[in-house]
């Protein structure tokens, strides 16, 4: 393990007998330990079918074990003060905690009870299916959400990752119990399991603890299969019709996954153009020329064909400038390069920004076990910065030239605006 990594505190990295990778990062600083605990899969093993059933066991999974209710987890987590929660990714599910040292191992059995034996109550499935069904119908509503949905459609077609994370009113209504225990039993098991801790306590410790919660864990016999379709990108234009005045406009590129040697360049790219009150899209489009409400860009890390996108909220008699000024500002940059300065500044921007992301417990879990779900291994917190700090003024050009041809674009507003753009 290299000096630098030792630097950042990762005391510890050991793969358990029945495939679990536990990682412990010492920081005896406060008396506070959060743990992550990751399964690799996330929304990406979904069918349309079964649209947002990763989301839907997230949900359900701290609403009832074998052993407990939803009131008495609740009841146990509260009284102490700690925290505790389970969410989806795209690429990974997650359960995490937090507490004080001395209550940490009564709360790390009681996350193991949850991971290894939800109940999914039939009246906890009904609630939460009355919820997300609510959620998705608010989301229908709202102008960005429905603009960017269209566009992960064109982005993806069939793939999971063009998929809501919420599923779909069909898709969740059509999910079962039995789906959900058929869900658990195939993608919750040891062999895809990450542990990251980190916190007040000693390495040996740590894992000794993550040995009695889930060392007598047995993985399935079956391999675990995580096989998902090809995306077929469409740089099409969909527009829906909404009663606003004002208009989202929403353009997508396919981008390359966390393991392309052009990742760097991309995120300069977006550290650029769309992060924060200083970015390109923001000073150009709406400091100089008053066409943007809300205007940004994102590139998300993902373990396949991730996306590029750039959006931007306009009055409706603006709809057309700013679309056009929106794919100006990102295809400009195959013609005209990064000067020296800005290239500083957004390296600078950066790699603050990821130091940042790795001051607390919490985050420091997070981000090292967020390396080791995905593949990447604990070498990618040295890899990135120097990834980063290596990219030229020719690679971002490069990237640019690579990435950045015709988009898919999707535009949501009045007629008024939609016949600007059609």
């Amino acid at each position: 393990m290299s000096n630098q990594i030792r630097s950042k505190q990762i005391s510890d990295r050991l793969v358990l007998p029945n495939g679990i990778v536990v990682l412990v990062t010492e920081n005896p600083t406060a008396d506070i330990i959060a743990a992550r605990c990751f399964f690799a899969g996330g929304e990406r093993i979904e069918t349309p079918a079964k649209a947002g059933l990763t989301h839907l066991a997230a949900s359900l999974m701290t609403r009832g074990t074998e052993q407990y209710s939803s009131l008495k987890i609740a009841e146990q987590v509260e009284s102490i003060g700690a925290s505790l929660g389970t969410e989806s990714s795209s690429d990974y599910f997650v359960l995490s905690l937090k507490t004080i040292s001395s209550d940490f191992h009564d709360m790390l059995l009681l996350g193991s009870e949850i991971l290894r034996s939800p109940s999914f109550p039939d009246s906890e499935l009904a609630l939460e299916r009355r919820l997300t069904i609510q959620s998705i119908r608010a989301q229908q509503e709202r102008p960005f959400t429905i603009a960017y949905d269209r566009l992960q459609h064109l982005m993806y077609g069939d793939h999971p990752y063009g998929f809501s994370s919420l599923g779909t009113e069909e898709s969740i209504n059509a999910i079962t119990r039995d789906h959900l225990i058929e869900f658990h039993q195939h993608q919750f098991r040891p062999d895809q399991m990450v542990v990251s801790i980190a916190g007040k306590i000693l390495p040996k410790q740590a894992i000794a603890l993550v040995e009695e919660a889930f060392g007598d864990w047995r993985s399935p016999s079956q391999p675990t299969v995580i096989s998902t379709s090809t995306p077929q990108f469409q740089p099409l234009l969909v527009t829906h019709e909404q009663d606003t005045q004002q208009a989202i406009v929403v353009i997508g590129y396919p981008a390359p996954a966390v393991s392309s040697p052009d990742y760097a360049a991309l995120k300069i790219v977006s550290t650029y153009l769309g992060n924060g009150l200083s970015s390109r899209l923001f000073v150009e489009l709406r400091e100089k020329r008053g066409l943007a409400y809300e205007v940004s860009a994102f590139y998300p890390t993902r373990l396949e064909t991730s996306q590029f996108v750039a959006y931007i909220g306009t009055a409706s008699q603006n709809t057309g400038t700013a679309l056009e000024g929106l794919r100006y500002e990102c295809e400009r940059l195959a013609n005209v390069s990064l000067t020296e300065e800005e290239l500083k500044i957004c390296k600078s921007k950066l790699l603050g920004q990821y130091a940042l992301g790795k001051q607390t417990n919490g985050q420091i879990a997070q981000v090292y076990g967020w390396y080791e779900v995905m593949g990447l291994s604990l070498e990618f917190d040295r890899q990135f910065v120097e990834a980063i700090s290596a990219v030229t003024q020719a690679d971002v050009q490069n990237a640019a030239q690579k990435y950045f041809g015709t988009p898919a674009i999707s535009v949501v507003g009045s007629a008024e605006a939609l016949k600007q753009v059609s």
